[in-house]
């Protein structure tokens, strides 16, 4: 059985790794960095670094049995010290995961589905950190230290993830499903399967 615990705290600390140089770019550029497109349309690299201190805080209150206020999933203002905010919801985050990630216990999401199995919760945020991980290397033309076997544990939750009109498209959860006409890895399948293209970067961020 796939320990979803111990490889969401693994995406966690490596996206924690990557923001932190995020941090280091944007102090030798005049903060330039933040303002980077990123592979989720419309987003800056700021934007999504709200986005991922949102859900972390709202994750761990989740497993606090606290899912269901919405003020644990709002967007808050990070611009003043974005690595900061960062790191303290990633240090928010992994003790109540540890406690409560793997049992049956209900987590309250927002959303239509409102509460999952500890077990199930824990790896949607999971495929959340792993993908928005790659996003981030992406970004900072980085790349990504992950443990073996991650794309594949995240392709099986990918995999999961609805394809209809209610969950893909502007104003969605998720961006339409990409076709892979290349090799396909389980990196790969994944990225198509969220509407990403294994192939974007800065330079090129119209493929999206």
């Amino acid at each position: 059985m796939i320990n979803f615990v111990e490889l969401d705290r693994a995406a966690a600390l490596e996206t924690l790794r990557l923001v932190r140089g995020a941090a280091d770019a944007a102090g030798a550029d005049g903060n330039e960095t933040w303002d980077r497109p990123t592979p989720c349309a419309g987003w800056t690299l700021l934007d999504l670094l709200g986005h991922m201190t949102a859900q972390n805080h709202g994750f761990a209150a989740a497993a606090r049995g606290e899912g269901g206020l919405p003020a644990h999933w709002r967007v808050p203002d990070i611009a003043a010290d974005p690595a900061r905010a960062y790191g303290e919801s990633v240090a928010a985050l992994i003790v109540p995961f540890v406690e409560a990630g793997g049992c049956e216990q209900e987590f309250v999401l927002p959303g239509p589905r409102r509460t999952l199995p500890g077990r199930v919760a824990v790896s949607f945020h999971f495929l959340d950190l792993v993908v928005h991980a790659w996003d981030l290397a992406r970004t900072l033309a980085l790349e990504v230290r992950l443990p073996d076997g991650v794309w594949e544990a995240a392709l099986r939750v990918a995999r999961r993830v609805p394809t209809d009109g209610r969950t893909r498209g502007p104003g969605a959860l998720f961006a339409p499903v990409r076709s892979t006409f290349a090799q396909v890895t389980p990196l790969t399948e994944t990225l198509a399967l969220l509407g990403r293209s294994p192939h974007w970067s800065p330079e090129v961020s119209d493929d999206q």
